[in-house]
């Protein structure tokens, strides 16, 4: 581990990069972390990223991911927030199997192949808690897991898959299959349903002009995920998929939400 300045896709914080052994043997994964300067523990967020739009450009795979906006929101409220990144992403060794199709085309819309490749993202969160369970940093009692896209649906779901692991869990412009696969309708909600089970409210932030996922469409994902017996609170604000860098359209109910989960 070590620490040093970072240009944090847009601006400088002082992170710390390391890595952390993944759930596949001799495969380690590339984590980018930032955290106030006062003495912790700290209450903590992980944060996943998303795809890598329709997945045929294999330049972008070894890109890290770790967005100022979200670092600079959560350490000036004195949160620790870490950016994993899934084998075979930034500098994470491993192949890059997140439901890729085998034909080298981009991301696959065959049912099987992208729920197998959800069940991959989920193995390495799985890595990231078990990494955090052992930080004294940390404050145990006030994790949240959050991302975006494909890391949004990731983390609505995982928290009902691993029950009692977290407080919260947030979503911006989640899903995994975007409306260029017919099979979107199928993947998505039924993804989201593995998260309703968590018993934690959760916090859906969706852009009206989305270009992979259509707001009815989000919204439907949000209401089966209720009716499975989830909660949460749905908002869909005026952008696309690039809503993550508007802070000015989620900072306030993001502000009432973490405050909600401190004094639960």
């Amino acid at each position: 581990m070590y620490s040093q300045s970072i240009n944090f896709d847009g601006g400088i914080l002082k992170v710390e990069k390391f890595f952390i052994p993944s759930s596949e043997a001799g495969t380690q994964l590339e984590i980018v972390t930032a955290k106030p300067q006062h003495q912790g523990p700290f209450p903590t967020i992980i944060f996943n990223h998303g795809s890598t739009g329709r997945g045929h450009n294999k330049s972008l795979y070894s890109r890290t991911v770790s967005p100022a906006v979200l670092g600079d929101y959560f350490v000036e409220r004195g949160w620790m927030i870490l950016f994993p990144q899934r084998r075979g992403r930034g500098k994470s060794g491993g192949n890059y199997g997140e439901g890729l199709a085998r034909d080298g085309s981009g991301y696959s819309c065959n049912v099987e192949i992208a729920i197998a490749g959800f069940e991959r993202a989920v193995e390495d969160v799985d890595a990231v808690v078990r990494h955090l369970r052992e930080r004294s940093d940390v404050d145990q009692s006030q994790l949240v897991v959050g991302g975006v896209s494909r890391g949004g649906i990731l983390s609505i779901a995982y928290a009902g898959m691993r029950p009692n692991t977290f407080r919260g869990a947030i979503n911006f412009n989640g899903g995994w299959l975007g409306k260029a696969c017919s099979s979107h309708e199928f993947v998505n909600p039924s993804i989201f349903e593995r998260g309703a089970s968590a018993g934690i409210p959760t916090l859906w932030l969706h852009g009206s002009y989305d270009q992979y996922y259509r707001i009815e469409h989000c919204r439907e994902n949000f209401e089966r995920f209720l009716l499975a017996g989830g909660q949460g609170t749905f908002i869909a604000a005026s952008a696309g998929h690039a809503l993550m860098f508007k802070p000015a359209l989620w900072t306030n109910p993001v502000d009432q939400y973490i405050a909600a989960l401190s004094k639960g």
